[in-house]
């Protein structure tokens, strides 16, 4: 099947499987207008599982290419094929694709869905295989571009699930986007101190305790979601 064949065929399969009650209920979910189908996101992953297996033998770049088909054209459905591809692919990363798929979060993330989607699996896999491009994060937090500044925060929570030594980046990172007026950022850097709670409860604690003053509210009440009612209460406390 050919490349255009292929994308055909699952753009039919989407249409095929949407749901227009679920299609009326996404839009409030975003600020933003959002470009969707109206699938419901299980059946999305069952259909990018289903064509996967017709493609998983092509070259990569073939298949990222595929990917950034996907991704051109802004339905939320088709950005959770192409991240969920890009992730099924992890043992053949190379350094040279952080140039790809930092460009795939500049020109065609615009929405926290696909922004965390993508840094939560396979953006946040290739960290994890390639720790020295961490400190690209640093520029992430300065962009006028807010999903970058979430990514920069987000992309962290799948590496500090595989080991202990990206607490010093997360802090750090949630250190630079501390005092960020937006919304969604302060949202970001929130769950991903909520995450690392859940694995080094009291490092985080202490961490917050030690600026919730200047902490958001916003970030704050996240950070602490899933600690004891006795520390909450102490983060809590003006």
């Amino acid at each position: 099947m050919s490349k255009n064949q292929t994308i055909q065929k699952i753009r039919e399969e989407l249409k095929a499987n949407i749901d227009l009650e679920y299609k009326k209920s996404v839009q409030r979910f975003f600020k933003e207008h959002v470009k969707i189908y109206g699938v419901r996101t299980p059946v999305v992953r069952q259909i990018s599982k289903k064509y996967f297996a017709q493609v998983k033998d092509l070259d990569k770049n073939k298949i990222f290419d595929l990917c950034e088909e996907f991704l051109k054209s802004g339905y939320g459905a088709e950005a959770i094929i192409a991240f969920d591809w890009a992730f099924r692919i992890k043992t053949q990363y190379k350094k040279s694709d952080f140039k790809i798929f930092e460009s795939w979060l500049k020109k065609y993330v615009d929405n926290w869905g696909k922004c965390d989607d993508f840094c939560t699996h396979a953006f946040g896999e290739f960290l994890v295989q390639c720790t020295e491009f961490l400190p690209r994060l640093n520029a992430w937090t300065a962009s006028k571009n807010r999903w970058l500044r979430r990514a920069s925060a987000v992309i962290l929570i799948y590496p500090i699930k595989q080991n202990k030594k990206f607490l010093k980046n997360i802090f750090k990172i949630a250190d630079i986007l501390l005092q960020d007026q937006d919304d969604l950022v302060q949202k970001g850097y929130g769950w991903l101190l909520k995450e690392t709670s859940n694995l080094y409860q009291k490092q985080v604690f202490d961490y917050v305790m030690s600026r919730k003053n200047k902490m958001p509210r916003t970030a704050l009440r996240y950070a602490i979601e899933k600690m004891p009612a006795k520390m909450k209460k102490q983060a809590m406390a003006k």
